[in-house]
């Protein structure tokens, strides 16, 4: 059968190979899974060309997937460890890799990238742009624009970064309210400046429609990029970024029709106490759609630790709405991450959304932690590590450290609780002072 998109296929009542597997990775029924992806409540990003793409669900019902962003810039540009970056985050297990190169032809790193990479892929062409023509951002034209996006489809991108909702009235909304660190979103900036140089529309809101029959003809996903996400916890929940909630909202809608799958792109920077009531206003004002977080960061005095401060808003946002977060590393606001930085950045994220995914009841996310108490419980060792998010670190701590009796560890010895419980309920001599 013919079907342009995913939501088109779903829609036509059609069952795609992307939504089987999909339905088979998250143990649902693959005719829920089919009418979420038709109602716009699911995502699969699957771009036509991305011919060794393992598909992956995002959205209602569905496990947290989580997002390793990465890519050259001038001052980082080995291309080499990039890639094994990636290579690293699929064996992780990263749902999503975000291509975010922004020096040079960057083509060439995203097409080697898309040769070994079975993990849904994301770029913001923008970030192309200045490199593809070599030309300062100003002088970029409009065609010029989506002749990038175009590329992107065309090379395979699953889903790309889109600022649409900067339109001139939330630009003129954002002089009115100043903000303690204006725009932090990089396309977002990117996109003002070109709009304040050019005193033009973003081409992007303009033309959305011109976007729209690029993204139908691949089955790109179009992730509306919050270029007014707060960038400190001061600028959370302001005019400027509802304001623009509110335009994403509308556009959703506007890509539904055509058929275009749809993620928001939401905070940030915000306070614990926020977060909750901003989970709500995204799914109410744009229609119940898949909701992708950049953290949020719950504190801003914590540069070298903000993977621990993004998973801590990451877990409280999945638990009650956030669909997709996006990594963030020890090195967020400091460096180009190292292979060292995205793996810790890699573990966080995994660990809030697994623990959100316990919050939100997630068919089978508690017989993971359930098999890891029965081996606690065991002493059974080797069974821990095998389950463990990463065996790599406890079994490396329990080896630098080994305790007198197997069935401890150095910490309590033989007064550890499990093995005290084991024995006595087995009816055991216990002999704590006794070899």
């Amino acid at each position: 059968m013919n079907y342009t998109t995913q939501m088109d296929a779903a829609k036509r009542n059609i069952i795609t190979k992307e939504m089987e597997a999909v339905a088979k990775k998250e143990n649902i029924d693959v005719e829920l899974l089919r009418s979420l992806v038709a109602e716009g409540k699911i995502a699969i990003p699957a771009n036509k060309n991305h011919k060794n793409l393992d598909a992956e669900g995002v959205g209602q019902g569905l496990r947290t997937k989580i997002n390793v962003n990465l890519g050259i810039s001038k001052d980082c540009c080995d291309m080499e460890k990039e890639l094994e970056k990636v290579r690293v985050a699929i064996d992780m297990k990263a749902e999503a890799i975000m291509d975010l190169s922004n020096y040079g032809k960057t083509e060439g790193m995203r097409k080697k990238i898309l040769d070994i990479c079975p993990a849904m892929l994301g770029t913001v062409p923008i970030y192309d742009a200045v490199g593809f023509y070599d030309k300062e951002l100003k002088d970029i034209t409009v065609d010029e624009f989506f002749k990038v996006v175009e590329k992107h489809g065309e090379d395979g991108v699953d889903f790309i970064t889109i600022h649409a909702g900067l339109n001139r009235e939330a630009v003129e909304l954002l002089k009115r309210n100043r903000r303690l660190t204006h725009i932090v979103s990089r396309g977002g900036s990117l996109l003002f400046a070109w709009m304040e140089l050019n005193n033009k529309e973003n081409p992007f809101f303009e033309h959305f429609d011109r976007l729209l029959e690029i993204c139908e003809k691949y089955d790109m996903t179009i992730s509306l990029g919050d270029a007014c996400r707060p960038g400190s916890i001061n600028d959370a929940t302001d005019p400027c970024q509802i304001k623009e909630l509110i335009t994403l909202g509308e556009l959703t809608k506007r890509a539904w029709e055509r058929n275009v799958q749809v993620i928001i792109e939401g905070p940030g920077h915000m306070a614990l106490d926020e977060i909750q009531a901003n989970m709500l206003l995204e799914k109410k004002l744009c229609h119940g759609a898949p909701f992708y977080v950049l953290g949020p960061l719950v504190t801003d005095i914590a540069p070298g630790y903000d993977h621990i401060t993004s998973a801590i808003g990451g877990a409280i946002a999945a638990t009650y709405g956030a669909d997709f977060l996006c990594y963030v590393t020890p090195a967020e606001h400091l460096k180009l991450p190292d292979l060292d930085d995205m793996r810790e950045g890699i573990i966080a994220s995994k660990i809030a959304a697994h623990a959100a995914d316990i919050a939100k009841g997630v068919k089978g996310a508690r017989d993971w932690d359930n098999a890891m108490s029965k081996a606690r419980a065991d002493l059974d060792w080797e069974t821990m590590f095998n389950l463990a998010l990463d065996p790599v670190k406890p079994r490396k701590y329990r080896e630098a450290s080994t305790p007198e009796h197997s069935d401890s560890c150095t910490m309590c010895g033989k007064m550890c609780s499990m093995r005290t419980m084991k024995k006595v309920l087995n009816g055991e001599d216990l002999n704590i002072l006794r070899d």
